[in-house]
């Protein structure tokens, strides 16, 4: 149409036809990565497959589990209930009405031990999506790990860690933000010494794309809040070049096929410029190694099976970015939990672009598109907008306490909602190509009665444990948390002598209070 002006969904111009841009004799594995972080990239290995799993109780959980690994997933991926990310035992007043809903309730490490039962945590690679509770979650794995006599050196996985963009965007944390760091910094700490192959933050991007922020939103304010967590570490004396190599980042992969893809090149070389710049030398602690996730909330709840297209569109642009871990959602997921029938579907999906499509037979194969790189350098000029804003205010910390991030979000959701409801932004199936709707039946739902049986496992727990080995952890840690010693080793005797989730919370709840 002439006239007609093109977008991104960052509102950035697509011009009719781009012409060869300076900066494309660049190579995969070598700095800046926009390319991708090693040489052969998928031609070594394929991406690490993950399904996100975890609902109800720990002994169905374990069940879906045994079956995802039978189904070739790689690595598995935990989805905590809002009672665990939030630090209440399912007991709780606050729990009712949400255990085991949007995830696994774990109350103490009895739950983690069923959770995990018949599953080698050396064998694996586990990926824990917690934040506030992510230091007691880390200690309740580390715990089962020794437990099965695994060697701790080689344990490997991620806990996502990341509180900042939960005060911007989420909204599960429980401490002020200045303790809040100090639990992440004191996982960084204890890691690099006891657990060095784990991940100890995975900065997520994902919520703040699922809050209504555009793809250059979310890449700015992750990668800002990356520098933040950097520069808490180097406060804290830790060497830049081995717990930056200890960093990974979740980001969300929406419809916007090119500039999904241009996106991650662009994270890709800005991190590697933010580490460098932070005195980061060796090659290792300047990669960006990501985990994504197809978009939530782009699915439909009307004619759900379109999902399965976006999620297929959505899953091939972020391994055409060069992603390192994926998880794609299941296409039921706007009705309920995913189905294992969706879940299935989701995985082969991943499978059928990893062996059938070729695209992982040459690294980086869209590079050298004029488009490509094009757009790479706009999203990586349009980025550093916010984040020099963002450093000029004094870090996402403060930028999250002078409600600038939020706001910046709120804006683009705003808008973003609009151009649907004026029909300028088509959703197929919704406000476009709609149908007369017959109301699902095959949707997973959670039994309320679940809350029963975690509660009766935690009164017989409490009757079976050593009691007064647990209050003396208890006050060792209360006391610890006055002062400024590492809180781990201090977590880690709590949950082995079986504290609850909820008891470990309230002990720092009563030194560090409530946000």
């Amino acid at each position: 149409m002439p006239g007609k002006k093109f977008t991104t969904t960052s509102g950035i111009e697509i011009k009719e036809v781009y012409t060869r841009p300076s900066g494309m004799d660049e190579l995969p594995g070598e700095f800046p990565y926009t390319r991708g972080i090693q040489k052969d990239m998928y031609r070594g290995k394929p991406w690490t497959m993950r399904q996100y799993a975890g609902f109800s109780t720990a002994e169905e959980s374990n069940k879906r589990y045994h079956y995802l690994l039978s189904q070739g997933t790689m690595g598995l991926s935990v989805a905590f209930d809002l009672p665990t990310q939030i630090g209440y035992d399912s007991d709780h007043e606050l729990a009712e009405g949400e255990v085991g809903k949007v995830g696994v309730a774990i109350d103490s490490l009895k739950d983690i031990e069923i959770l995990f039962d018949g599953i080698q945590l050396k064998d694996i690679t586990t990926s824990m999506t917690i934040n506030a509770t992510a230091a007691i979650l880390l200690a309740m794995y580390i715990a089962l790990a020794k437990k099965q006599g695994a060697d701790l050196k080689q344990l490997s996985g991620t806990i996502q860690n990341d509180i900042l963009k939960e005060y911007a965007a989420r909204g599960t944390y429980i401490y002020p933000p200045e303790p809040s760091m100090r639990l992440i910094t004191d996982v960084f700490e204890y890691c690099s010494k006891e657990v060095p192959k784990w991940n100890t933050i995975s900065i997520s991007g994902y919520h703040i794309r699922e809050a209504g922020s555009t793809a250059v939103q979310e890449l700015a304010f992750t990668l800002a809040n990356g520098k933040t967590y950097l520069k808490a570490a180097l406060e804290k004396g830790l060497d830049i070049n081995v717990f930056a190599k200890r960093l990974s980042f979740f980001f969300n992969c929406h419809n916007n096929f090119f500039e999904e893809i241009a996106k991650f090149r662009a994270a890709r070389r800005m991190w590697a410029h933010i580490t460098k710049q932070l005195g980061a030398t060796d090659a290792g602690a300047q990669k960006l190694r990501f985990h994504t996730q197809t978009g939530g909330s782009t699915l439909t709840a009307q004619q759900p099976m379109n999902n399965i297209v976006r999620v297929s569109n959505q899953a091939l642009a972020a391994v055409l970015g060069g992603t390192q871990s994926l998880h794609t959602n299941g296409y039921d997921e706007a009705l309920s939990l995913p189905t294992e029938a969706a879940a299935k579907i989701a995985l082969r999906t991943q499978q059928i672009i990893a062996f059938e499509s070729g695209v992982t037979d040459t690294v980086d194969p869209l590079a050298g598109s004029y488009f490509i790189e094009a757009l790479t350098d706009e999203l990586e000029k349009a980025a550093q907008v916010y984040i020099d804003k963002i450093d000029a205010i004094g870090g996402s910390v403060k930028a999250i306490e002078q409600d600038y991030i939020q706001q910046e979000i709120a804006a683009s959701a705003y808008e973003y909602q609009n151009d649907i409801e004026s029909g300028d932004k088509v959703i197929v199936g919704v406000n476009r190509f709609t149908q007369e709707e017959v109301a699902a039946t095959n949707v997973f739902r959670v039994d309320d009665s679940i809350r029963v049986h975690q509660v009766e496992k935690i009164l017989l727990l409490k009757k079976e444990r050593d009691n007064n080995a647990v209050n003396m952890a208890l006050q060792g840690l209360k006391e610890a948390a006055k002062g400024k010693q590492n809180l781990m080793p201090l977590i880690l005797t709590a949950v082995e002598c079986y504290a609850t989730l909820g008891e470990i919370a309230d002990t720092l709840r009563s030194v560090f209070g409530e946000y």
